[in-house]
């Protein structure tokens, strides 16, 4: 099982690149923020792969843990918020954010106590290693679930604001993959809390390689108008 989530350890890194090259371009802070976010997804992605193929450690889980089920979802959405309020008050408020809440993922888990013989588990639950209802067990449900609510609503209203514009067809679609990608990761949660080893990879697999297809799809050159034929 550990070939699956290191397949979407590659695709993360890849399209984290490729956004980091769109950056460098244009100098979008969208694309910055979720280049950060892909390459977050990325390790996360390789702590799964790393604790399935040779067992968990305290470093592994909590690399597991903030990367994937806590901070990604939070510069994901920060980056769709940053798109659609083309305002600099929102870029330095996104930031802020996404720092103070950084910040405070790392401190939380720095001083957490964990249960060593939860990693006995091919795929140990956040309760079972922090204990239920403490913190760093919290900080998926305090971060990643606004967070997540915040990058879908964006997505769907990006299309939205697209729809009927055959000029921008791709983009609309492509928007669709995203918000549909980001959903099948949301899913996985439901996987990993039972501790359903096979649908959670199967989850983030499908998930990064859907937004991934998303984005493809979202990047394509806007076609040329036609000229107009005069008799």
């Amino acid at each position: 099982m550990w070939v699956f989530p290191l397949v979407a350890a590659i695709v993360a890194f890849v399209f984290a690149a490729m956004l980091g090259k769109q950056f460098a371009i244009r100098r979008g802070q969208a694309q910055l923020l979720w280049a950060i976010a892909l390459a977050m997804y990325g390790l996360a992605s390789i702590a799964v792969t790393a604790g399935v193929l040779s067992g968990w450690t305290r470093t592994w889980f909590v690399v597991y843990w903030a990367f994937g089920a806590v901070l990604n979802v939070a510069f994901l959405a920060g980056g769709e918020l940053v798109l659609l309020f083309r305002r600099r008050w929102v870029l330095w408020a996104v930031w802020l954010v996404l720092v103070f809440v950084t910040a405070y993922t790392f401190t939380v888990l720095r001083g957490a106590n964990v249960n060593p013989a939860a990693f006995a588990n091919r795929l140990p639950l956040g309760r079972d290693v922090f204990g239920s209802g403490t913190p760093a067990h919290r900080l998926a449900q305090l971060v990643a679930y606004p967070a997540y609510v915040i990058l879908l609503l964006g997505t769907l209203w990006s299309a939205w604001k697209m729809r009927g514009r055959p000029e921008l067809k791709d983009r609309f679609v492509g928007t669709l993959l995203i918000a549909v990608g980001a959903t099948i990761v949301a899913g996985g949660a439901a996987f990993a809390a039972a501790g359903v080893l096979p649908g959670f990879i199967l989850t983030i697999v499908a998930g990064i390689c859907v937004m991934f297809a998303g984005f493809i799809r979202a990047s394509r050159r806007a076609p040329l108008p036609q000229p107009i034929q005069t008799s």
